[in-house]
């Protein structure tokens, strides 16, 4: 076994040890604080005035680096937590997201910590975004808060307090409409799809001077946990429900565009542009050099090495189990390693299965929200990409497809705008064959992604909804499985995933096979379920090795 290299600058209580995983060769300190630190175009707010708020009890909201929502701590930037980036827009230096805040997480095996890069955080993105509207909306309404902020970030504090109103408003409103109304996502999950939807359609597109389309807001409620990065690039189908093809620069940049808006990029099309269906002329804080950066670095994380021992004859039993043949394929028919389609502009992919497996239902949900007002975008089409013009109500995922692909184009072609460009990307008709050709067939319904599984000892909690908390846990039925378990950092190498000896903290409770459309539903994957004990503890262990 590899050695694992002891991080020793990073903040942490002093009685824990904390380590970087080994992630392969090419994956080292340098590529980790650039995969940190990138800025990808997010402009949550501007910095200053996230280092002047403060919570209702007058400490900084920055005052323990975001962790008490579970990002990580990293020393020597202003109080940013890993994944929490700066740039510049239009003159004023933002603080943004980049895609290292949701994939990196740490976990704990004893009183060792082990840091794993590209692994799905165990952050709650709901509850930041609740703390920072309820911060903003107390400074606006309270002027002992207002006169304290004002100070911290000086200048005219008239037109600072009109600055922040126009920023608070239009965010308060969709916190209000799209955070779930029932149980939150809490930490490790998140509605992505609905959130990205919900914020372009909602907060951008709007014909009045807010921009805001409010009865564009639904309710963001199918939690998806975050999936893990390594061999991210490499899959032929993306999206948890599999509806985007993977495999090339130009698909990853359609992906990561959509990304960056919905952790608060800045799109605002102007109604005229439309006239000529893809000269993008409104405003648009995509970095696609610095996303062209991050999908680079990405492809160079590798799965995290197991940290324990590893019994070779019972892994080499469970591989036995893992390819054997059976009347539904075997694990290995699913998620083993075998070629791709390819894509236009890329390399060799692998197969990445999209199934019905009796999961949970309700991530579907997003994908049928048809009331959307197109606003703006009324009349918008990507000639040669996405043809039909948008109506005045439709489909939100077509808004964002338009949104998404013509912004591409507009950086890629330098006849859609008449200015250079050096991005080193396909053209149209790569978009076109990758995004509407005849060889991209539609996902059955209800079904998801099944990704190769190297490194899935790392990834708990299990299913697409985070679900189960363990891979044991996953090779018994769902009635077995359980109700309620706590989410957190503890790690059992045994059971692989989620310890039962979590600190208290959130606690998600699930549903069986009586209600798939819950968002929280365990029910599904029933293979590998009827194996005798002897083979499911084999199994786990040739999953330990992957």
């Amino acid at each position: 076994m590899r050695l694992w290299a002891l991080l020793c600058l990073l903040a942490l209580p002093a009685q824990a040890q904390l380590y970087a995983a080994d992630q392969g060769p090419a994956w080292n300190a340098a590529e980790r604080q650039a995969f940190y630190t990138q800025d990808q175009g997010s402009r949550l707010m501007p910095l200053a005035w996230l280092m002047a708020l403060r919570g209702a009890d007058g400490r900084p909201f920055l005052q323990d680096g975001l962790n008490r929502f579970g990002y990580l701590g990293e020393t020597g930037r202003v109080g940013l937590p890993i994944g929490f980036t700066t740039g510049e827009w239009d003159g004023v230096r933002y603080a943004g997201m980049t895609c290292s805040a949701c994939h990196t997480r740490q976990i704990d095996i004893g009183p060792v910590t082990y840091r794993i890069d590209g692994g799905p955080a165990f952050a709650d993105f709901g509850a930041f975004l609740t703390a920072l509207d309820t911060a903003t909306q107390r400074v606006l309404t309270d002027g002992a808060a207002f006169a304290g902020f004002a100070g911290a970030v000086g200048g005219d504090s008239v037109a600072l307090r009109a600055s922040l109103a126009a920023w608070a408003g239009p965010f308060h409103t969709l916190m209000q409409g799209a955070l779930p109304r029932g149980q939150p996502w809490g930490p490790g999950r998140l509605d992505a799809v609905g959130m990205i939807l919900n914020r372009l359609t909602a907060l951008d597109i709007g014909t009045g001077a807010d921009r805001v389309i409010a009865a564009n807001i639904h309710e963001a409620g199918a939690p998806t946990r975050y999936p893990f990065l390594w061999n991210a690039a490499r899959q032929d189908r993306t999206q948890w429900p599999g509806f985007a093809g993977n495999g090339s620069d130009t698909l990853a940049l359609g992906r990561n565009v959509g990304e960056v808006y919905g952790v608060f990029g800045v799109f605002q099309p102007k109604p005229w542009f439309f006239a000529t269906g893809i000269n993008y002329k409104g405003e648009n804080s995509v970095n696609f050099q610095g996303l062209n950066a991050l999908e680079q670095r990405i492809k160079l994380i590798g799965p995290p090495r197991f940290p324990g021992p590893i019994d070779a004859g019972l892994a080499a039993q469970g591989e036995e189990v893992w390819s054997r043949a059976t009347a539904s394929g075997g694990c290995v028919e699913c998620h083993g390693i075998r070629p791709g389609e390819q894509r236009a502009g890329g390399g060799p992919t692998w197969a990445t299965p999209v199934r019905a497996v009796g999961t949970d239902r309700r991530e579907w949900a997003n994908m049928a929200w048809q009331t959307t007002d197109a606003g703006v975008m009324n009349g918008a089409s990507i000639p040669f990409v996405a043809n039909d013009r948008l109506q005045p109500a439709g489909p939100a995922v077509a808004v964002l497809q338009t949104a998404v692909l013509g912004a591409i184009i507009e950086h890629i072609d330098p006849l859609a705008t008449g200015r250079s460009s050096s991005a080193p990307f396909g053209l149209e008709e790569a978009l076109a064959r990758a995004y509407r050709g005849p060889d991209e067939p539609k996902p059955e319904l209800f079904s998801y992604e099944a990704r190769v599984l190297q490194g899935i000892w790392a990834a708990a909690p299990y299913l697409h909804n985070g679900s189960v908390p363990t891979l044991a846990d996953l090779l018994e039925p769902p009635a077995r499985r359980p109700a309620r378990f706590q989410i957190g950092p503890a790690y059992d190498l045994d059971r692989v995933g989620l310890s039962t000896a979590q600190a208290p903290g959130p606690t998600l409770v699930t549903t069986g096979c009586e209600d798939l459309n819950s968002g929280n539903s365990r029910c599904g994957h029933p293979y590998g379920t009827a194996l005798p004990a002897s083979e499911k503890r084999a199994l786990l262990e040739f999953l330990k090795r992957l």
